[in-house]
């Protein structure tokens, strides 16, 4: 396992944080505000695993400088809005420069949304799915993972349900990013104040 002390970076602030956030401000103010932080809100989940998808390839800095234009792109990720895209939206979209111009993603992002409404008719929420696959313990992110076996789980169970763009490291960090792990380094600022949120937070009840 590498040593946790020498993957945590300390900004011009004096705050310690994830070496991976680096010193680009929009990458920290990811890593400060969001990244880790558990939500219930079904269309931010289904935000994050779409863009997860399109990261496929490319560094999450590109995705996330994009995410406005992708937001505009499909309905702020409203799945009953994507869901009834057509041939024509996929034509449309690969002409938007301001996104990620790749038929298989775009295509992949309208029909994960309409397997996300089954999801969330049959589970009560895309909430209730997701935050199943929750670990009873975590080890924190050690710099060499990139999978496990809830994230294997989870893609497993997507891809039987008709997703596509959605392997087990896609899983993972998805499962990261929303705060179903806890993966900020212990002596990151980010890491006791994302643990006190996840303690009090109300996981959600499949229906």
């Amino acid at each position: 396992m590498t040593d946790d002390t020498s993957r945590i970076i300390t900004g011009e602030d004096g705050v310690s944080r994830c070496g991976w956030c680096g010193e680009h401000a929009d990458y920290i103010a990811y890593h400060d505000d969001e990244w880790g932080v558990p939500t219930v809100d079904d269309r931010r989940l289904f935000e994050k695993i779409c863009l997860e998808g399109f990261q496929s390839g490319l560094s999450w800095l590109t995705i996330l400088r994009k995410r406005d234009n992708f937001r505009r792109a499909f309905k702020d990720f409203d799945f009953e809005q994507v869901a009834r895209f057509r041939s024509s939206s996929v034509e449309r979209l690969l002409k938007d420069a301001g996104i990620v111009r790749h038929r298989g993603k775009i295509e992949s992002t309208i029909n994960n949304a309409k397997h996300a409404l089954e999801l969330a008719d049959e589970f009560g929420s895309l909430a209730a799915f997701f935050w199943k696959f929750e670990p009873e313990t975590h080890s924190h992110f050690d710099g060499n993972v990139s999978q496990t076996a809830e994230s294997k789980l989870m893609s497993k169970e997507l891809k039987k349900r008709g997703w596509s763009f959605v392997g087990p490291t896609t899983a993972y960090a998805f499962m990261q990013s929303l705060g179903i792990v806890n993966d900020h380094l212990p002596g990151c600022a980010s890491f006791e104040t994302v643990e006190n949120i996840r303690q009090k937070f109300k996981r959600p009840d499949p229906k």
